[in-house]
């Protein structure tokens, strides 16, 4: 049965009377609670007000089909619900579930809101006003902030995305002009009925060019080879030889390569037949970078798919590393190019339990914080390690550093030493309950002139 000591030890109601004390008790009731035992669920009407007193007790949220683990009541005095005592549509934000056998103390909401009436009349009218406007303004500066966030990512990918798209655009331009070009060439071979066999050993020549790897030349030995294939080309009569002999030479054609071309040859069909195996293996060319680009876009958004977790469970067991890879990836072009990246991956690193997406929006948040640190010109430093049961990560920048004050604040929420419409919107109060509450972990801040270090502690499993 809870007494008056029961609760005058939790900070929520060590201020009040024995009369008070008394009053709650006889206006309330006790609630004994064990593993797994529902206390009450989201979206339901928060008719009561809910203390806890002992044990523990998991705030659950419900997406789709999967539970997520918000934060744990573990500290006596900690609260929820009750809101119906400030507003008559409000429903419990989560739902709570016991982790270990305890206790809570409920009270209605309408006697929360008689007995609060009563002693802190003042007090009162303050919270529905501050309850009602607080509600307005967080749902607006959360919608605000993750907006900004979310063009500013949209924005890096469709600038990675533009690169690789536009090559692929003006390769199958680039394609369609070779294509008329083979076709006509062709036409002009059969016209003048090249035999068969001859067909046969010119595309064996061909395939020969076009099945070679990429090589990469001196570009004094492309220019003289080059001129060489131009000479010999315009000495034997083919029309523009200099534009033959650049695609030519760049495949890896010499001299003795067109000698046996020109074997298979008449007078008649040198131009269209060297105008075909040119053509041909441009087409080769081009279709490479084709493949090229579009492998590069799917490779982009399978980093998005990675990163946002958008086909995955919210708890699964997962890799630390994939998740600091992908968000790096994304935010490669707030990176540039005077921000050098240093990884040090401990090889041998277990799968973690946990929620990666929450997690990746954490990552985002430290290491754009990093970036601002060094305005474009520095090192980051990450590191993982394995440390007993949990994994440690490390995110270090060479920016200015922070002062005592700022380390001091800097876990406050709302508090923030960045400009309006600046950062990701996901301040490190909100990366401090992703890590502690929903993860059972821990982040602190270690910083110096030079060097600021965020480490994030992060248990391998969460039984």
């Amino acid at each position: 049965m809870i007494t008056p000591a029961d609760l005058r030890s939790t900070f929520l109601f060590e201020s009040l009377t024995d009369d008070q004390l008394t009053t709650l008790i006889e206006r309330g009731e006790e609630v004994v609670f064990g593993p797994r035992e529902i206390l009450f669920e989201e979206g339901e009407p928060a008719d009561f007000f809910w203390v806890f007193l002992e044990g523990r007790v998991e705030m659950l949220r419900r997406t789709q089909s999967e539970e997520t683990l918000l934060f744990a009541m573990e500290r006596p005095g900690q609260w929820a619900g009750g809101f119906r005592a400030w507003h008559a549509e409000s429903g419990y934000l989560a739902t709570a579930r016991g982790a270990e056998p305890g206790r809570m103390f409920k009270l209605s909401a309408p006697a929360l809101n008689e007995l609060a009436h009563e002693w802190f009349p003042f007090g009162s009218h303050l919270i529905e006003g501050f309850f009602q406007t607080v509600r307005r303004l967080e749902a607006l500066n959360r919608q605000q902030q993750a907006h900004v966030a979310l063009g500013r990512i949209a924005a890096g990918l469709a600038h990675e995305l533009n690169n690789p798209a536009a090559a692929a655009a003006r390769a199958v331009e680039a394609l369609d002009s070779t294509c008329n070009v083979m076709l006509e060439s062709l036409r002009q071979l059969a016209t003048l009925e090249i035999r068969g066999t001859a067909f046969v050993a010119l595309d064996a020549l061909r395939r020969e060019l076009s099945e070679r790897e990429v090589q990469q030349f001196d570009p004094l030995d492309l220019a003289d080879r080059e001129e060489q294939l131009t000479e010999w080309l315009e000495g034997r009569g083919v029309d523009e030889g200099w534009r033959i002999s650049a695609t030519l030479a760049a495949a890896g054609a010499d001299i003795d390569w067109c000698e046996r071309v020109g074997a298979q040859l008449g007078e008649k069909t040198l131009q269209p037949g060297f105008e075909w195996i040119t053509s041909a293996v441009e087409a080769y060319s081009v279709l490479r970078e084709v493949r090229e680009s579009t492998s590069r876009i799917s490779e982009l958004v399978d980093d998005a798919r990675a990163y946002s977790q958008v086909d995955r469970a919210p708890r699964q067991a997962f890799d630390v590393i994939d998740g600091i890879e992908s968000t790096l990836k994304i935010l490669r072009p707030r990176l540039g190019t005077g921000i050098k990246v240093l990884r040090v991956y401990d090889k041998d690193l277990p799968e973690i339990d946990g929620y990666p997406g929450a997690l990746n929006q954490v990552w985002t948040n430290l290491i754009e914080n990093a970036i601002d640190a060094m305005a474009g010109d520095g090192t980051l430093t990450i590191s993982v390690e394995r440390s007993d049961d949990a994994v440690v990560v490390e995110i270090a920048d060479t920016g200015e550093g922070m002062t005592q004050d700022v380390q001091n604040r800097a876990f406050e929420a709302f508090f923030t030493t960045k400009d309006v419409g600046s950062g990701t919107g996901l301040g490190l109060d909100i990366s401090r309950q992703i890590v502690e509450d929903r993860h059972r972990g821990l982040i602190s801040i270690r910083s110096v002139p030079g060097r600021t270090v965020l480490r994030v502690r992060l248990p391998i499993s969460q039984d």
